[in-house]
């Protein structure tokens, strides 16, 4: 796949109002889902759930891409389709996740540095052969006392480049996650100070690494003040501190930034979102690649019943439409209530 193949790929999956469902969750992670709901997680139990998602009428209205999980990418529909190639003929771009997660960076004490690079080449070559055609690799910043330090943010950045420059080669679309944590008591000034950073520390491993910025997606989190501190920043102000730091940091050439929601309520996400686009013009789209925030309604309306389908794919397609509206700056917060 040559550079303008990729870049055609990146505006599919975040452009005219589109975004992505990060339905990439690993077995642990899903499983702690499904506690919260009373549901076992076999791998049968999973697919269904996941079939449920990308089976959503509609979806391909508001979703450009999906990004899946090593086991789900190997899954079929109940008819029989591979979940990739029903994707993929739906105009929803089948992903894939493919790093193996953070890890304790040795040395530094409450940081990490993400693993998967080894093998990384001929993993690509099969998710390829799958019908994966982007990928996804999330790098971990904690903020804390002398955290993050300059070197995490070098080892974590040189590692997403690696990453990049060999989905490039592969022909599929990197999506780059540096993602500065919201966990913390920290302001939102320090968020906005460690994401200046970090955006900067990725940007010039990338340009290192020969990564062509129109050929990939960035997937930051929003500038937040932390879960824990007092006299939280409010939308607004997280909206303008947000645009300031990727307007810093991000070149024009990148197609397009699709924010992780990080733990904030499904609202919240697309309220932030909405609010940047209607600060515009902006030199990318600005659209979102959200899990929870696209799933957690999904799946407290499913909670694991099969009489309960219609109703899970009526709360994502619900999601999937606001976050769309506010991809083009055109969502209110009264919306809410009106699409219940």
């Amino acid at each position: 796949m040559n550079l303008n193949e990729l870049n055609l790929v990146a505006n599919a999956m975040i452009g005219n109002g589109k975004g992505i469902l990060a339905a990439d969750e690993s077995s642990p992670t899903i499983k702690k889902r499904f506690d919260s709901i009373d549901t076992e997680s076999t791998e049968e139990i999973r697919r269904r759930y996941r079939e449920m998602l990308f089976t959503t009428p509609g979806t391909s209205d508001f979703i450009g891409g999906v990004i899946l999980f090593d086991e789900t990418i190997r899954q079929s529909t109940t008819a029989g389709v591979p979940f990739p190639r029903y994707l993929n003929d739906l105009g929803m771009i089948a992903g894939i996740k493919v790093d193996t997660g953070a890890k304790p960076l040795a040395g530094f004490a409450g940081e990490t540095v993400t693993e998967g690079l080894d093998g990384l080449r001929d993993r690509l070559a099969e998710y390829r052969e799958l019908g994966a055609r982007f990928a996804k690799w999330r790098a971990v910043i904690n903020i804390g006392d002398g955290v993050p330090s300059d070197y995490c943010l070098r080892a974590n950045a040189h590692a997403l480049a690696r990453y990049a420059a060999l989905c490039q080669e592969a022909g599929i679309v990197p999506v780059v996650e540096p993602e500065v944590l919201m966990d913390g008591a920290h302001s939102i000034e320090r968020c906005e100070e460690v994401t200046n950073d970090t955006l900067e520390a990725t940007f010039a491993e990338l340009a290192a690494h020969r990564v062509a910025l129109e050929g990939m997606v960035l997937k930051p989190n929003m500038v937040l003040s932390g879960t824990n501190a007092t006299n939280r920043a409010g939308a607004s102000e997280v909206a303008a501190a947000t645009l300031k730091s990727l307007k810093a940091h991000v070149p024009p050439e990148v197609p397009g930034i699709a924010f992780l929601s990080g733990g904030q309520t499904a609202e919240e996400a697309t309220l932030h979102l909405g609010l940047m686009n209607q600060m515009g013009p902006l030199p990318w789209e600005l659209s979102f690649s959200y899990g929870r925030a696209l799933q957690a309604p999904a799946l407290e309306a499913w909670r694991g019943k099969k009489e309960n389908f219609s109703a899970g794919q009526a709360a994502l397609i619900k999601r999937a439409r606001l976050n769309s509206l506010a991809h083009l700056g055109q969502y209110e917060a009264a919306m809410e209530a009106a699409a219940a």
